[in-house]
């Protein structure tokens, strides 16, 4: 008996519900968009991957009927993208015991930040955060209310309050990548060092001696590096020889110029290069290596000894002085510094030839990217998506392969910022200089920071070096800065 009378309420209500939402959605009609509320202390902020929206919505003249809800729902929005955030349910008294005793779901979803109504409603401070899209740069921030009565939304009463005209304004830059221009010639170095031993007083190579095996074997592997390339001609090599400063002057000059020689004629019945191929040089005493060892580290009397080093003194002189001051520090230079300080340096000059196949390039640039020069690498890029991984990639590697190149910096900054990562930007943008494209990205990076004030800023350095893209950029960072406010 009691389930038919269940099934027999249930039926009732049905039969009941469309003529009181038409009364109720007349009542609303005629009331309009006078059943408003105010909202104050809007915002939209972005953190990174995530977005904030933050408002303060005041219910002080709100009135909902018993059986009835009133929902507030914020909306991003920019023209046919939306996303609607968790909404605020305010519930008549009736509509509140059902949700309250038998558990109802609320009306606009589980996240739904549901409270009763009474006449002492006050201001509900709302916040939501959610995952940022791109498509979000300059949207608005809207508050929907939409009535309920016991069959649903009452369509009439549906209104936009508030907000209307909201906008949280994304600065949105114009990156600016750089060409690279084109080189004429691709002249590359590789050089090297190398610790060949000789016995004391001895400027003759004996390859057996010591270490010398190892160390002749990296000057020949350098050299047959660039020389077994069929994409490179080797130009030339030059030899520098060092002694160390220990001795006199006069007999160092000696061993540094036969070792060398030695050196060089070592390499060349090994490879009978050209006359005049091997180019020689030599320093009698490595007095700066032997400052550059002495300035960093620890060794007492360092000062005193860079000063020594660092006077006008005669080599001879010098050497004495330090081991008649120092006797100590002297003797440790002498067994643990002062070998390191007889070595060749060796550099070869070579040539690359030029690249216009875009599928070699393309295999190059993941095979054997030193080859290409900055300019292939971009013909190469050019080909891609911008924003792609694969661009990305591009952009590193020419970084990578030019750290000192500004176009290579620049275009890995605006990399680094296309896909968001400001961290790695302002890494490169570090060594980018002050040119006015280096300035541009720096404002450009600051913008996308927030910090509208140092951008501007940096923008305006940059249109006074001649930056033709500064003075708009200046525009929607003043525009930025304001909605920022």
């Amino acid at each position: 008996m009691k389930r038919e009378l269940i099934q027999y309420g249930m039926m009732v209500l049905a039969l009941g519900c469309a003529t009181l939402q038409h009364v109720q959605a007349q009542e609303l009609q005629q009331r309009g968009k006078t059943i408003a509320v105010r909202c104050e202390k809007a915002s939209l902020v972005r953190n990174g991957e995530k977005i904030t929206a933050g408002l303060d919505i005041d219910l002080s003249d709100l009135s909902v009927k018993s059986n009835q809800v009133a929902v507030f729902v914020p909306m991003i929005v920019k023209g046919a993208d939306t996303l609607k955030l968790h909404g605020v349910g305010v519930y008549g008294r009736t509509r509140w015991y059902q949700l309250e005793r038998y558990g109802m779901r609320p009306v606009s979803g589980k996240e739904e930040q549901a409270m009763r109504y009474n006449d002492r409603l006050g201001t509900v401070t709302y916040t939501e955060t959610a995952d940022y899209s791109t498509w979000m740069n300059g949207s608005e921030l809207i508050l929907m209310r939409t009535d309920y009565g016991c069959c649903g939304a009452l369509t009439d009463a549906v209104a936009e309050t508030g907000l209307a005209g909201y906008k949280v304004m994304m600065y949105e830059p114009a990156f600016r990548f750089q060409a690279a221009v084109a080189e004429e010639r691709k002249t590359r170095e590789l050089s090297g060092r190398a610790y060949i031993d000789f016995p004391v007083n001895l400027t003759t190579i004996y390859p057996e001696y010591r270490r010398n095996q190892v160390e002749l074997a990296k000057i020949i592997a350098t050299i047959d590096s660039v020389r077994n390339d069929k994409d490179i001609t080797v130009e030339s090599l030059s030899i520098k020889g060092y002694a160390s400063p220990e001795g006199p002057y006069s007999n160092n000059i000696r061993l540094a110029q036969g070792r060398t020689e030695a050196l060089k004629q070592y390499v060349q019945q090994l490879y009978r290069f050209d006359y005049g191929f091997i180019k020689t040089d030599y320093e009698p005493e490595d007095w700066e290596g032997l400052r550059e060892y002495v300035i960093n580290s620890y060794i007492m009397n360092r000062e005193g000894i860079l000063a020594i080093i660092d006077s006008n003194m005669e080599p001879d002189a010098k050497n004495t002085k330090i081991q008649k001051t120092y006797p100590e520090q002297y003797s440790f230079l002498l067994a643990t510094v002062y070998p390191a300080l007889r070595h060749s340096d060796y550099q070869i000059e070579y040539t690359i030839k030029g690249f216009t196949d875009l599928a070699e390039i393309a295999e190059l640039m993941w095979t054997q990217p030193a080859k290409l020069s900055l300019n292939e690498m971009y013909l190469y890029a050019a080909t891609l998506e911008q924003g792609s991984d694969r661009y990305n990639e591009v952009m590193e590697t020419a970084v990578r392969m030019y750290p000192s190149d500004e176009t290579a910096i620049l275009n890995a900054a605006y990399a680094a910022m296309q896909r968001e990562d400001l961290i790695a930007a302002e890494r490169y943008l570090s060594k980018a200089g002050t040119s006015a494209e280096a300035l541009y990205a720096k404002g450009v990076l600051a913008g996308m920071q927030r910090d509208y004030g140092n951008a501007i800023w940096l923008m305006e350095q940059a249109a006074l070096k001649g930056n033709d893209g500064a003075r708009s950029e200046i525009e929607k960072l003043v525009e930025a800065q304001q909605y920022a406010r």
